[in-house]
């Protein structure tokens, strides 16, 4: 597929989770063909960074479900701070462990997951949908509802993957993309730099355990070098430290956003490489 073709099997108002973590990994060419398309009204699900921070300083978000929003070399994602303090984002954050078993919970088709994660925290003053629930075995014990956040829509980007939607990642860490991507039943599409032969898969990840994403799990792949630009993304590069505090830089006013979004997003994917091969 194409990220247009992506983009196009997606719906304003839907729940969209993110693969990835902060500013590494993330599916930027979709996120980017996101902003280009008239979507509105997302509600974003993901370990954020740039790509929670984009959406939102495109207008693209009605809440967001988090654990952080961290550029990871700049702490805070600070489009995302932004329109947290203004008010223009709906706020429902978890604890990163949290996010995990929502996650879960979702990929088993069940309504929550008990936890002790986040007992005595501000989490349960701060987010409506957590609830606390009594262990059915009489012993006393109250625990955490980690509710199920089931997804409408999945974007990732991994390395490898072969023309049917089996993957891999050949850098240090999966990030939690295969439970985003077993957390909807539909609309699960993948980006990757490169895609082989199926044989091909297991000589580049190196070993068999670093193949966990299945084509039970994807419904369209996008071949796209560089697709995760500006976050990190090994072994095929670091993160554009100079791009993303270009970025970051952006926040500092509407105007400045406005001149980044010209430059930067308001250009096809295509287009968008060439610039960067050319910086």
């Amino acid at each position: 597929m194409t990220e247009g073709e992506v983009v196009a099997r997606l719906e304003s108002g839907m729940t969209i989770g993110i693969g990835g973590w902060g500013s590494r990994r993330k599916p930027m060419s979709i996120i980017r063909e996101i902003i280009r398309s008239p979507l509105t009204d997302l509600t974003i699900v993901s370990y954020a960074g740039p790509d929670l921070g984009l959406l939102c300083a495109a207008g693209k978000v009605r809440r967001a479900v988090y654990a952080f929003a961290s550029l990871d070399s700049i702490a805070l994602e600070p489009h995302f701070r932004l329109a947290r303090q203004m008010g223009l984002v709906e706020d429902e954050p978890y604890d990163e462990g949290m996010l995990m078993l929502g996650l879960q919970a979702a990929a088993w088709h069940v309504p929550f997951l008990p936890t002790r994660v986040g007992l005595g925290s501000d989490l349960l003053r701060l987010n409506s949908r957590l609830q606390m629930v009594q262990s059915p075995y009489d012993d006393g014990q109250e625990f955490v509802a980690a509710p199920a956040l089931t997804l409408d829509a999945v974007i990732c980007h991994l390395n490898r993957a072969d023309a049917g939607g089996n993957a891999t990642f050949l850098g240090p860490d999966l990030y939690f993309d295969d439970l985003f991507l077993r957390a909807a039943d539909v609309n699960r599409f993948i980006s990757v730099d490169k895609v082989v032969p199926t044989a091909d898969l297991v000589t580049e990840a190196g070993n068999e355990q670093r193949l966990r994403i299945s084509r039970l799990m994807v419904d369209g792949v996008v071949e796209r070098p560089g697709g995760a630009h500006f976050t990190d993304n090994a072994p095929e590069h670091g993160r554009d430290e100079a791009f993303q505090a270009m970025y970051a830089g952006s926040a500092k006013s509407p105007e400045a956003f406005a001149r980044f979004r010209d430059e930067w997003l308001d250009v096809s994917e295509d287009e968008y490489q060439q610039k960067v091969a050319a910086r």
